[in-house]
């Protein structure tokens, strides 16, 4: 059974889980890729940990991006569970959260090397969007938007 729990980013198993995103995004994209500056998990305020028999096995956050739209981040699962749709649970946890805060909105992106992500997304209903923010200049991001 998994269980979802809400936190915050001072959770020290969350900050465990985000060394091995970035490690492993690392792997993918390169320890200097462009889309490495948007990492930092200072003061996420709703944050969201899955647990499997006391273990934590996977996280996500959301952020205010602006009125009435939230932004997922940090989404991971430990690839030894991977497959058992707890990705889908954290992000609908994120959703259920988003809408609690009265958002209408999600928004979110992920680079071109994680298929795996850009499927998860799909598969629940987000749309490819233009690029937004910053991420307009990084060639190999994606963004996506999901109306709550």
């Amino acid at each position: 059974m998994i269980e979802i729990i809400r936190t915050n980013s001072e959770n020290l198993e969350f900050k465990k889980l985000v060394q091995l995103l970035n490690s492993d995004l690392a792997k993918r994209d390169g320890n200097t890729h462009s889309l490495s500056q948007f990492n930092s998990i200072t003061d996420l305020k709703y944050v969201v940990l899955a647990i499997k028999e006391g273990k934590s096995i996977g996280c996500g956050a959301i952020s205010i991006y602006d009125f009435n739209l939230m932004e997922i981040k940090r989404m991971y699962v430990s690839p030894e569970v991977r497959g058992q749709r707890i990705g889908e649970k954290i992000l609908f946890e994120l959703e259920d959260w988003s809408r609690e805060l009265e958002s209408i909105k999600c928004i979110l992106f992920t680079g071109s090397k994680q298929p795996e992500a850009s499927k998860l997304y799909q598969r629940n209903g987000y749309f490819p969007i233009e690029k937004y923010g910053k991420l307009m200049d990084i060639p190999d991001s994606l963004c996506f938007a999901k109306v709550l």
